[in-house]
């Protein structure tokens, strides 16, 4: 199957068969072989009767039920694993993302990448509420992470198979698939797409999940460079605690020999012990994330690695 379309569901009755009407449009012309997989995640609306309806009048339409409302990450992380396309694209179901895009993101993927990410230029959401907040969520995300996009949060997406099959998402870490996706070397780039202002239906964005990105941020990072070294950050601060805390213990001492000064009442000194103490803490947790971490890789043979091509 050349094509496939992941797109979550969540209370989205209205926009169903508005959506699927969109995507013939939009795919008629290309004599692709696809499918369109929709993740209903838990809809109390009605979407899932529509989808079983739509599923009836036409078999490319595949539908995932939950049995209950799981994310939009894991409807992302469950489309992927049922998707057949050799080419994943996802997008959201409000028709905020124009389907009219996805062939220009086919074509720019068979440029030689590996997943072409939508940048909203135009973006069409208020600004103080999620405009805005996106943008500093960007910047972080891409100061961060090294994978510098303008847009992390746009669903409009293309994909190769292999790195889609690779992605390992759980929590709110959809927002970070083009990070996760360049841990893995792949080659990522930004295609300006079209944004339509929802018509129907509820937003089920808020201010608070600026909040959780920055929080998920931390996990990212840890995950794409320490978690195979997770000495090298406890160590680091470890290190850096017990020769700091050192150094004022040493000068404390050079004072109470050499100058006979009292260091009852110092609250440097208290300082300089807790420092150390907290330093070898440090350092202790360090090896004995490594120990977890070798553990993790040897006994469930997680690959450190992954293989683009072999040419024998």
């Amino acid at each position: 199957m050349d094509l496939s379309l992941v797109i979550p569901v969540y209370n989205e009755a209205d926009n169903l068969r508005p959506l699927c009407q969109r995507i013939h449009e939009a795919l008629v012309s290309t004599n692709w072989t696809y499918e369109v997989v929709m993740i209903d995640d838990g809809s109390t609306d009605g979407s899932a009767q529509i989808l079983a309806s739509l599923h009836a009048d036409d078999p490319r339409l595949k539908v995932l039920r939950f049995r209950r409302n799981f994310g939009q990450t894991a409807a992302l992380a469950a489309g992927f694993a049922y998707a057949h396309g050799e080419v994943i694209i996802s997008l959201d179901g409000d028709l905020q993302n124009d389907p009219l895009d996805i062939p220009r993101l086919v074509a720019k993927l068979n440029e030689g990448y590996d997943l072409v990410s939508g940048w909203r230029i135009n973006r069409q959401d208020p600004l103080l509420w999620r405009r805005l907040p996106s943008q500093i969520a960007n910047w972080l995300i891409s100061l961060t992470t090294q994978v510098k996009l303008h847009d992390y949060g746009c669903t409009l997406k293309a994909f190769r198979r292999d790195i889609a099959k690779e992605l390992k998402l759980y929590g709110e870490m959809h927002r970070f698939i083009p990070a996760l996706a360049g841990d893995l070397g792949a080659r990522i780039v930004e295609l300006p797409v079209a944004h339509h202002p929802r018509q129907r239906g509820r937003s089920k964005y808020g201010l608070m999940r600026t909040l959780w990105v920055i929080l998920d941020l931390f996990t990212v990072k840890f995950l794409s460079s320490y978690a195979t070294r997770p000495s090298h950050l406890f160590g680091l601060c470890g290190l850096f605690a017990v020769l700091l805390g050192g150094a004022i213990t040493l000068l404390l001492g050079i004072q109470k020999v050499f100058f006979g000064v009292r260091l009852a009442d110092r609250p440097l000194l208290l300082l300089g012990v807790l420092l150390i103490v907290t330093g070898v803490q440090f350092v202790t947790l360090g090896l004995i994330g490594e120990m977890l971490a070798r553990t993790y890789h040897e006994s469930q043979e997680k690959p450190t690695y992954w293989i683009k091509e072999v040419l024998e």
